[in-house]
């Protein structure tokens, strides 16, 4: 390529660098910048070699077209304007910046003071603007060329009320797989090798959730103690796959991944972080939006514009009341869905998004130009209905069209199973779908999100190993993470060699999963559970780049089973769409008929009455399904059908007999799961109406009502 190249004038959209196969055309929006420059680097982009004024500005966004640039350009920007912090204005053309809208971002930020626009030291250090040049050691931005043979690639759409989501980091999956390939683990293309896609299938999976895949910075604080910001939630490119996950270089990479999951019929949602940036509060580093234009890309403090309003515990939040802030979070989600084939997104702390003037709106700005979409109101749209400001807990609030992280289903769970007395009305309505939450607007059952564990918190063996959190590695003196984990050691705190303790362990594991994907709503597992991984008592393991969050994939035979226990879990809630309701229970009688959708029983077989909902002090109870009761029909149209089940829970530390219901002639009641069971019993007895099941402590049954060509079942005795 010839440098010393001439802008012309170009066009104000689309923003970003755009290749059209002659050129590159730039547009930067920055409202209250009074000059942009780009600046082009040499291929390494160590060398700044070319610096041009863009000669345009129309609707405050600058604009100018390079004829004569290619794809593989690197580039960023520097943008002139007051540097007046009292006023919101952070402005430092010493600084080069990123482009918001840039397609790849390549290279690792190497820390250096030049990095903050203002002199460090005093008391009010970022009064004064910093005259050093920060381009050494900046990440740069690459002009791509989109092209990308998809073929014949289409979205799996898989329903939401069969949907299984699989909730992963791409390098702690990947990182230790004998399967993959040296060269590929802990990168995109792990994800589309065939060994992990077995595992996938094997699951039962039918959606990975990725965590933060956008290009990423770690923190100087964390590098200073040997750490970095491993779960990715420092976004600072919202276009841009991180490179630290790609082994070929390029982002056509994540596009094969993508295309290699949907072929195996699995759906791919990013969790993506549009609430704050990776520049921190303002005290933090000038890389992109703050140099652009801080007063529209944050929402600053209206009595003292200095600071950050910060809803996000990250120390700013981003302004999308502002038009173009706001188009840009529309642009990035349309991108990712209509150029990567993604098929949803989980929202960190959408709540903050929500947030207008006076609090979170349910119509607000963010809400509504989602929900008018046409690309993005189809895709799968998850919410963590949080943020860390005032009324910013949200849960069951987000309009039709969302389906929202059901905090209160963990929570409800945990308690319940470690023994809280207090819990069954509560654990009722989260095992049913949460219709208190959620049946307002029109939504469905599919609408609840939920789990038991996430990334953010114990992994399942974790919360059946500790009481306390244990997060020394942190070197934050074990200050960081939640202290209220709802969690039970079962007698031991850690690793332990006694036999009871460990088996208890295991069949807790079991009362857990099994209650997770026998709930009406959208399942949603941590990849490390099924596999038995431990971060040895880290629940806030967002900093550690090691086997912490390294999966082990040599399982032992105790952890191989709990993997088959998990599979066969997910086998029967597939078989069975009464699992996997569309619409919420009445309670009432089907079509006039003698049998309600849902009946709650007592283990002495008589049903829950409103008093009991109140004051029932047991930890046992069970429930009546009704297969006949669905309304619901498949794809093709047709209604679906299934059996009728009971299932039955006892979180007392001692036994109980459970009186079955009464099944009529011919039938009988077949034990399909017990937790109790270490193995699964290949023909268990079947048992008939009336009959007391042996319900031992801390376990969970579920039984079939199926016809019974002998003598009528086992009676009671």
């Amino acid at each position: 390529m010839a440098y010393q190249l001439t802008a012309w004038p170009g066009r104000p959209y689309p923003l970003g660098a755009t290749w059209d196969g002659q050129g590159v055309n730039f547009a930067l929006f920055s409202e209250h910048g009074e000059q942009v420059d780009l600046c082009l680097f040499d291929p390494k982009g160590r060398r700044e070699i070319q610096r041009l004024r863009l000669p345009e500005r129309t609707d405050h966004v600058w604009h100018g077209y390079l004829p004569e640039a290619r794809p593989g350009l690197l580039y960023g920007y520097r943008v002139h304007g007051p540097y007046d912090p009292g006023a919101g204005h952070r402005f430092n053309p010493q600084k080069l910046l990123l482009d918001p809208y840039a397609r790849d971002i390549v290279g690792t930020l190497q820390w250096r003071d030049a990095h903050f626009g203002y002199r460090l030291g005093g008391p009010r250090e970022d009064l004064a603007m910093d005259q050093r040049d920060s381009a050494f050691g900046m990440p740069k931005c690459r002009v791509v060329d989109e092209a990308f043979t998809w073929g014949d690639d289409q979205p799996p759409a898989t329903p939401w009320s069969d949907t299984l989501i699989y909730e992963l980091h791409v390098d702690s999956f990947t990182r230790l797989h004998p399967g993959v390939p040296q060269a590929l683990r802990g990168k995109y293309a792990a994800l589309a090798t065939a060994p992990v896609i077995d595992h996938l299938l094997r699951v039962g999976v039918t959606a990975v959730e990725l965590l933060p895949v956008h290009a990423h910075i770690d923190g100087r604080y964390l590098l200073d103690k040997g750490l970095c910001n491993y779960w990715g939630y420092s976004s600072i490119g919202y276009f841009a796959p991180d490179g630290r996950y790609c082994a070929s270089g390029t982002i056509n990479e994540f596009k094969s991944m993508v295309k290699s999951l949907h072929s195996a019929g699995i759906e791919v949602i990013l969790d993506v972080v549009y609430n704050h940036t990776a520049e921190g509060s303002h005290l933090g580093p000038t890389l992109c939006f703050r140099g652009i234009d801080n007063a529209a890309y944050y929402r600053l403090a209206p009595e003292d514009p200095r600071y950050y309003m910060d809803y996000t515990g990250c120390g700013n939040t981003l302004n999308v009341q502002h038009p173009r802030v706001l188009q840009l979070v529309a642009d990035s989600l349309r991108y990712w869905v209509e150029e990567m084939h993604v098929d949803g997104f989980r929202f960190d702390l959408a709540s903050a998004l929500a947030r207008e003037a006076n609090g979170v709106d349910r119509s607000g700005g963010f809400l509504d130009v989602i929900q008018q979409d046409p690309v993005l109101s189809r895709v799968k749209l998850i919410a963590e209905p949080w943020d860390l400001g005032e009324g910013g807990y949200q849960v069951g609030n987000f309009p039709a069209g969302w389906s929202e992280w059901n905090d209160r289903y963990r929570d409800t769970v945990r308690s319940y199973w470690k023994g809280d007395d207090g819990q069954i009305a509560e654990i009722a309505f989260r095992i049913a779908g949460s219709s208190d939450l959620f049946a307002a607007d029109g939504r469905r059952p599919t609408a609840s999100i939920n789990f038991v564990t996430v990334h953010d918190g114990f992994t399942l063996e974790d919360l059946v190993s500790y009481n306390d959190k244990h997060n020394e590695a942190n070197q934050e003196d074990n200050r960081d993470g939640p202290n209220n984990n709802l969690s039970w050691n079962c007698g031991a705190e850690g690793p332990t060699g006694d036999p009871a303790i460990l088996a208890l362990r295991r069949r807790q594991k079991r009362n857990l999963m099994a209650t997770l994907l026998l709930s009406q709503g959208v399942p949603m597992l941590l990849a490390a559970d099924p596999m038995g991984h431990s971060q040895g008592g880290n629940n806030n393991a967002y900093c550690q780049e090691n086997r912490i969050n390294w999966i082990d994939w040599d399982l032992s035979p105790a952890q191989e089973a709990f993997f088959d226990f998990v599979a066969r879990l997910v086998r029967l809630r597939k078989e069975h769409p009464v699992f996997r309701r569309c619409n919420f229970f009445q309670g009432r009688p089907i079509k006039g008929g003698p049998v309600k959708d849902i009946v709650w029983l007592k283990p002495d077989n008589t049903e829950f009455s409103a008093e009991d909902w109140n004051h029932y002090p047991a930890l046992c109870f069970g429930f009546f399904l009704a297969g006949s009761g669905l309304t619901q029909r498949d794809r093709r149209g047709r209604r679906l059908r299934d059996g009728n089940f009971l299932l039955l829970f006892n979180a007392h530390y001692k036994p109980q007999s459970f009186v079955l219901p009464g099944c009529g002639n011919r039938r009988a009641w077949e034990p399909v799961l017990d937790t109790a069971w270490e193995k699964p019993v290949p023909s268990p007895s079947r048992l008939a109406g009336g009959a007391a099941y042996p319900l031992e402590e801390r376990s969970m049954a579920v039984l079939q009502l199926v016809r019974d060509h002998g003598a009528g079942g086992r009676k009671a005795p």
